[in-house]
């Protein structure tokens, strides 16, 4: 035989493998890794879109859905082409004829080790997506997360960040996140109960009342904030000091603090006006002079018994 085509016949079975394997390896993996977006992408907006008809997404604007779904695609896009890639790998190295029994079994060890260590992290990332499918909250929300209550300023997939009325900053990671209270999400309710004292007419103070909430709604600074007129639902107590109304009404969510104060100071005006009190405690001071006899006997006189007295009981 010749060198020739000896040489040749070591080339092709070079060729046959490993290279050949490798190349459909690779090949595999590539188209593998295109069809990863493409999948990832159908899966999230299929999640988008349910969420967005059915569920509390559908008050996103598309601006924000587009966000939202690069975001999940871009996680779920990387995560499933790191598996592909390393599966990949290891396959092309098998080829090879290298022993990757212990590249593998460390493989598994690092893992574990990984896995235990950046639980958490997997976690934060894990509950983020969940909340950005779910819609939870957004940038802009007051929303109280893990005990702490303030606007959304920043939302990550693996953190939120909160600053509360006092301007503190919170960083709170999303896997802490077990209950998220959402306080501007389209509407809230007006809940304020006032007192009136005893002896008012009742019915006389509830239309105040009607008429002051009647009035706010057709505000032109309130009437696109107002969405019920606020109104008298009910005596919700008779307490100690008088007649406790329940006053309710509707308003859009981020005017609910603004709402309230403008219904108080409304309410305090139409009072004052129909002379209806609202009662407050009443404090009583009894004063009396050093030697004044506090049986209002008036004359002086010793304020307790003597020594001689007390001696005196005893025999």
């Amino acid at each position: 035989m010749k060198f020739s085509d000896q040489l040749q016949g070591q080339i092709v079975d070079f060729l046959k493998d490993p290279v050949l394997p490798i190349v459909l390896i690779v090949l595999i993996a590539a188209i593998l890794v295109r069809l990863a977006g493409r999948a990832v992408r159908g899966i999230v907006k299929a999640l988008l879109d349910r969420e967005t008809s059915e569920g509390t997404a559908r008050e996103l604007s598309a601006v924000e859905i587009k966000k939202r779904m690069d975001t999940l695609d871009t996680l779920g896009t990387a995560a499933l082409r790191a598996v592909i890639l390393m599966i990949a790998g290891i396959m092309i190295l098998g080829e090879l004829n290298l022993n990757i029994g212990p590249a593998i079994a460390g493989l598994g060890v690092v893992s574990i080790a990984v896995g235990f260590g950046a639980q958490s992290l997997v976690r934060d990332y894990l509950n983020g997506a969940l909340i950005l499918v779910e819609n939870q909250f957004a940038i802009g929300d007051v929303v109280t997360i893990a005990d702490v209550s303030g606007t959304v300023e920043d939302f990550s997939l693996r953190r939120t960040t909160l600053r509360d009325l006092s301007g503190v900053v919170h960083t709170v990671p999303n896997g802490e996140i077990r209950v998220a209270s959402n306080k501007t999400r389209v509407w809230a309710r007006i809940n304020l109960d006032v007192t009136v004292a005893y002896g008012t007419d009742i019915e006389q103070a509830t239309r105040v009342v009607n008429d002051v909430g009647l009035a706010m709604a057709a505000d032109p600074d309130w009437r696109r904030r107002v969405l019920e007129a606020p109104h008298v639902e009910r005596v919700a107590a008779l307490g100690e000091y008088g007649i406790t109304l329940k006053i309710l009404g509707l308003v859009r969510a981020p005017e609910q603090w603004a709402a309230g104060g403008e219904l108080r100071k409304r309410l305090l005006a139409a009072f004052a006006t129909h002379g209806i009190e609202i009662p407050r405690p009443q404090r009583v001071v009894l004063a009396r002079e050093p030697g004044t006899d506090s049986s209002g006997g008036g004359g002086a006189g010793p304020d307790g018994p003597t020594q001689d007295d007390l001696s005196a009981g005893t025999d």
